[in-house]
């Protein structure tokens, strides 16, 4: 392994390590941190990595290739069939009107039909990694947006294969082989004759999937190695990879090829568990590469042009994708997520971009331009979210969803307000409700929206931490507002607006575990509820009970547990940030909590134990 390689993994771990924390603590994401990072270290600023650019992309083919991959091991044939109608209805949409006015507007630009075609199919593509990575953050995936994005982006990664099938057919010039790579099979065929040769690599890559991956792939799980097994499945993505650069196919595709072949496998979940831990890191250098990527001595010298690019791409798929959401009925919070979040052109336009370049149907210095255009889109892609977020949803968003109540009319503001009515604001939110409290929901999913206000409930939708949309709640008058936000940064959010703008309301938080129970701690959160505890607990009991314990025994040992241990969580807070003495004062407690639990065994057992005995005793 040469210096130079090693070199280069340090500068960009060290990239991501520095950035993501600071662009995280300024609520912009890690996409973004990871972008600022490649432009901060890249040719063109620091000047850490790179020339121009070139070889910064070898680390981002990479990460490419191992993130379709992954996609491809995830596109389950019967969730594709359940999804059919929105990955042909909105993701065709999408693709075809702007591939069509990107081609009226090169054309119109002086570009040949050609060359008009092959780049309004590439940059109609959108970033798979950015966008579902944002989503996840936000924890907007189960949303309409989320699920509308995922089928475009899902019918974008499928329409690869015949993109890069019908792009030989537009050539104007024989075809040369990849650069660095070995002489093609394809560099003296005709137009038809390569195509024909990109059907058959496809084609042969599913049937090698089918009668050798898997069969392969059980020899080595008989061995019952896992690293081996991982470094057979790496041996077939990479080998895939290399035979489609053979050919002149994107090895990117044969990537996701082998991973949609072993979908249909009892290796999925074992090859999703393996890979898994390196997808986060290696989607992180993709990113950096892209920011380290952007050619800025380009821009400077054809500012207009490269402006004008960005500019055109961002509004014509902004037009579509908003007539898309529109056609597919989302609400305009949804549709604006929706619009933004794919507004850029995908990574995948690298690689379109480098084959239309190599067939001679775009010159370099445009097909460079094109690339330098895809970087920034993709680049502004995170601001533009955040500016939707911070701007234009708060003014513009949807304020209130008007109820259609069913039986007695509530007179005023409910006293009770739940953000967040997923498994646990849900639970909470019944249990009031058979007890006649009447509460406020708060909640950003519009499918869960419509299932509510038929369940009686006051609904209102969209984001809990927007001021509008508390007031509309009624939180100048209620009394009680519950977090119950399965995101804890969201949740954390909404409290910090609450106690600003409503110091009055009594707030109950929900913690995800006990890290989140800490962080609410260190902000002066005082009724929180570990959603895990009650439940962990209540297990502990019963199996006290089969083992011979008394009910009200192991009743009254688990209260006193539950007791010890948030008296417990509050002294150990305090300590968190110092390893060595929170370690020691965590043993104290254990060792505490196990003399008091102790000393209450050893007391003459209540007469009334008995009694709760009956038929609770197991046999």
């Amino acid at each position: 392994m040469g210096s130079a390689f090693l070199h280069d993994a340090i500068l960009y771990l060290a990239a991501a390590v520095i950035f993501v924390p600071i662009a995280k603590r300024l609520g912009m994401g890690s996409v973004l941190g990871y972008l600022a990072g490649g432009i901060i270290i890249g040719p063109f600023f620091l000047g850490f990595v790179g020339q121009e650019g070139k070889d910064i992309m070898h680390f981002a083919e990479f990460g490419v290739v191992m993130m379709l991959f992954l996609i491809g091991l995830e596109l389950e044939p019967v969730y594709f069939w359940r999804m059919r109608k929105m990955i042909l209805g909105t993701g065709f949409l999408q693709m075809g009107a702007t591939t069509l006015l990107s081609f009226l507007a090169l054309v119109l630009a002086g570009f040949t039909w050609q060359a008009a075609l092959a780049c309004g199919l590439a940059l109609s593509m959108s970033s798979t990694a950015i966008v579902m990575q944002t989503l996840r953050e936000k924890g907007l995936t189960k949303t309409e947006s989320g699920k509308s994005s995922f089928a475009v982006l899902l019918f974008q990664d499928i329409s690869v294969i015949p993109i890069l099938a019908l792009l030989p057919l537009l050539a104007v010039a024989n075809v040369k082989a990849p650069s660095g790579g070995p002489a093609g099979l394809m560099e003296n065929l005709s137009g038809w004759g390569q195509t024909l040769v990109l059907l058959a690599a496809a084609n042969a890559v599913v049937l090698a999937g089918r009668f050798i991956f898997v069969p392969f792939l059980r020899f080595i799980a008989r061995i019952r190695l896992r690293e081996l097994f991982t470094a057979a499945a790496l041996l077939i993505v990479i080998a895939t990879a290399y035979l489609m650069i053979l050919v002149g196919l994107s090895p990117a595709l044969g990537a996701f090829l082998a991973g949609v072949v072993l979908a249909n496998s009892e290796f999925r979940h074992e090859l999703e568990s393996n890979i898994e831990p390196f997808k986060g890191v290696l989607l992180g250098l993709f990113f950096i590469a892209v920011g380290a990527s952007i050619n800025f001595k380009l821009i400077i010298d054809n500012p207009l042009k490269i402006a004008g690019l960005v500019c055109g791409v961002i509004l014509i798929k902004s037009l579509v994708l908003y007539a898309t959401g529109k056609a597919a009925r989302l609400s305009f919070d949804q549709n604006m997520i929706f619009t933004v979040g794919l507004g850029q052109v995908g990574e995948f336009a690298f690689v379109l971009f480098a084959f239309i370049a190599q067939l001679k149907i775009l010159t370099a210095e445009w097909s460079d331009m094109m690339m330098g255009a895809t970087a920034i889109s993709m680049t502004v892609t995170p601001l533009l979210l955040l500016v939707n977020d911070r701007l234009i949803l708060p003014y513009f968003g949807t304020k209130e969803v008007p109820v259609e109540k069913e039986g007695d009319v509530i007179q005023g503001e409910h006293a009770v307000i739940i953000a967040g009515f997923g498994n646990f604001g849900g639970t909470v939110g019944r249990f009031l409700k058979t007890n006649g409290v009447a509460a406020t929901i708060l909640d950003n999913d519009s499918d869960r929206v419509d299932v509510l206000r038929k369940m009686g409930f006051t609904v209102f939708y969209g984001d809990a931490t927007r001021l509008d949309i508390l007031k509309s709640a009624g939180a100048d008058e209620a009394k009680m507002l519950i977090a119950a936000i399965d995101s804890p940064e969201i949740n954390r959010d909404l409290i910090d607006r609450v106690r600003r703008e409503f110091p009055n309301l009594n707030v109950m938080v929900r913690a995800k575990s006990r890290e989140d129970a800490y962080e609410l701690l260190d902000a002066g959160v005082k009724n929180i509820y570990r959603e895990s505890l009650d439940t962990s607990i209540r297990l502990g009991v019963d199996v006290l009970v089969k083992l011979g314990f008394r009910r009200h025994t192991a009743l009254r040992t688990g209260q006193n547990f539950f007791k010890h241990d948030e008296e417990a969580l509050r002294i150990l807070v305090e300590h968190r940030h110092d390893r060595d003495l929170y370690i020691f004062k965590t043993r104290e407690q254990i060792e505490l909590q196990e003399q008091l639990l102790a000393i209450d065994r050893e007391k003459v057992p209540n007469l009334q134990d008995a009694a709760w005995d009956g038929d609770h005793r197991e046999a």
